[in-house]
Order: C-alpha cells, then structure tokens, then sequence
C-alpha cells in the first residue's frame, strides 16, 4: 500500500510538473473572442499545416490574447451541433479595448497575410462576461 502512494505521489508530481512547464496563459472571463473558419479546400492537408503552424505561431505571439483554443469539429451526433467548419479559435482577453489591440498587432496582421487564401468564410463571435 505504501509503494502504490508512493508512485501515485510521484505520478501526480510529474503532471503537476509537466502543467507548470507550459506555457498556458490564465483563463479570463471577461471577454471572449470565437472565430470559425471554413476552408476552401478543407481535405488539403498542405493547407492545413500551413494554417495551424501561422496561428500556432500567431497565438504564441500575441500580446493581448489570454489563452487559446484551437480546434476542429468532432463529428457531430445531435442535429444542433454544427461541425461544418474547419478549424476554431477561442482567444480570452482582460477586456474589449485588449481585444482591439490584438486585431491590430503585427502577428494578427501576418496571420492574416499568411493564410487568407485558405479560408471562404470566417465568422466571429465576440461576447464580454456577464459576471
């Protein structure tokens, strides 16, 4: 019993390790920046890893966004869930003027440059905490 703890203890200190080693930014509530996009080719694979290393980047660069989320839809198994798009980007900032900011910044601005060939359509969804 007193082995097992032992290596739970150390299990747990490796994640806990392991989580303070990235470099994740603290959630923040007070405003939310959600944008979709919808590839023009969205099985170009060449494409997609063109667009994940720019926003990669981007996001790793950025000075306003809180955290990010990027991802893909997962296929979709309720009629309300829609899983047309390709990728989305989840930012968190301190508040809208932080936000405006980001928009202007040089690596939003590359990001833009790098992969605006790649997207038909993009939609944002901004919303500030009713906290």
């Amino acid at each position: 019993m007193k082995k097992a703890f032992v290596v739970l203890t150390l299990i747990c200190a490796s994640f806990m390790a392991k989580a303070q080693d990235t470099n994740m930014k603290e959630f923040d509530s007070n405003f939310a920046h959600v944008v979709y996009f919808w590839f023009k080719d969205p099985n170009n694979l060449e494409a997609k890893a063109t667009f994940e290393a720019s926003l990669k980047k981007f996001m790793a660069n950025s000075k306003y966004a809180k955290t990010q989320y990027i991802g893909t839809p997962p296929k979709a198994i309720r009629d309300v869930v829609d899983d047309s798009f390709t990728y989305n980007l989840i930012a968190t900032f301190s508040s809208a003027e932080e936000q405006a900011k980001y928009q202007e910044e040089p690596a939003h601005l590359l990001f833009i440059e790098e992969c605006k060939d790649l997207w038909e359509k993009v939609i944002v969804y901004d919303s500030n905490s009713i906290d």
